[in-house]
């Protein structure tokens, strides 16, 4: 298949990109963790994008007036290998762990983008915090996507900074329970 980096250190990288999952990516931060270059680092994480395991999701920005996010995010596309790496085995070390929401978070991102191949996925944040969990823009409309671990939603300061400087067209906001919130 072309690739050409030992089992070993790519077991390591897959361990190392477990602590990264749903957070901005710093390929210097990750080289210098690593112990190897930007550039290994990088082709390592193409290698898994390529091979469908890793999604990169590239940050929005356009001038609204903020300093905003300009590293990607990644994601482990299977959740299960994530929670393997992590060293959850059952529910309940999943319901204890930081790493939950992020879980979460990459679980619902990929069911969504799998719903909607054609759109143009991104994340949007800035300096001051404000954020987007997923900004999808298709056939000219914009439609954000914030992902709660949670079970009771709210609107935040931050969503709201969201819809404003974004344009959006609608916000929803996914979380784990069963009831309908307008």
């Amino acid at each position: 298949m072309g690739v050409t980096i030992p089992a070993v250190t790519l077991k390591k990288f897959w361990s190392l990109l477990a602590q990264y999952h749903g957070q901005q990516w710093n390929a210097s931060e990750a080289a210098a963790s690593f112990g190897v270059s930007q550039t290994a680092v990088r082709h390592y994480l193409s290698i898994l994008e390529g091979g469908l395991m890793i999604r990169s999701l590239t940050p929005w920005y356009q001038n609204v007036g903020k300093r905003q996010v300009k590293m990607p995010k990644i994601y482990f596309r299977d959740s299960g290998i994530l929670h393997h790496l992590l060293g959850i085995h059952e529910f309940k070390e999943l319901e204890s762990n930081n790493k939950k929401g992020a879980s979460w978070e990459g679980y619902v991102l990929d069911e969504i983008l799998k719903r909607r191949p054609d759109a143009d996925a991104y994340f949007w944040g800035t300096h001051n915090g404000a954020e987007l969990d997923l900004l999808l823009m298709e056939r000219g409309k914009r439609t954000g996507y914030e992902i709660k671990y949670t079970d009771s939603p709210r609107v935040t300061p931050s969503m709201n900074i969201a819809v404003k400087d974004l344009g959006l067209d609608r916000l929803n906001i996914i979380y784990p329970g069963d009831k309908s919130y307008p």
